[in-house]
């Protein structure tokens, strides 16, 4: 894991691939949790049986589900030991270009885009790509923004 303590040091860190999560099994009872709390039951999430006989053979996560899972995954690849405050901003892009099918695995890919000074301390936008196993295209790719105060 990379711990970053100074924000000159986060500042070289621009380009740098800081590594891969461990690999998280999204399974229909997390999925079922995540429609819960954003009221999103979609039956193409939740409904086991109906799925069956959809689009993809069975039910697949949220694609929010999987961006929410970006926090989770990233702490396994690094971390922000950095003085002051640490404030998500938002995210530039993200897409996704695979459905993740209950019962796959997904990691995150975690490297660092770009990092510019503020007035009062950095921003860094960092890039995740959340891969599933034994797919050729990921399920989500991502530009994550972290206001980095001194």
């Amino acid at each position: 894991m990379r711990v970053f303590t100074s924000l000159d040091e986060v500042a070289g860190a621009v380009g740098e691939q800081l590594g891969t999560s461990d690999w998280l099994r999204i399974d229909q009872d997390r999925v079922n949790q995540f429609a819960d709390a954003t009221g999103d039951h979609q039956w193409i999430h939740v409904d086991v049986e109906r799925s069956k006989d959809g689009p993809f053979g069975g039910t697949i996560a949220h694609g929010y589900l999987t961006l929410s899972l970006i926090p989770y995954l990233g702490a396994q690849v690094f971390a922000l030991d950095t003085p002051g405050a640490k404030l998500n901003y938002g995210v530039n892009k993200v897409r996704f270009p695979n459905p993740v099918l209950v019962g796959s695995r997904v990691r995150s890919h975690v490297s660092v885009a770009d990092v510019s000074d503020l007035p009062k301390g950095k921003q860094l936008t960092l890039k995740h790509t959340v891969e599933i196993e034994d797919q050729d295209k990921p399920a989500c790719v991502a530009e994550t923004v972290v206001l980095l105060l001194p």
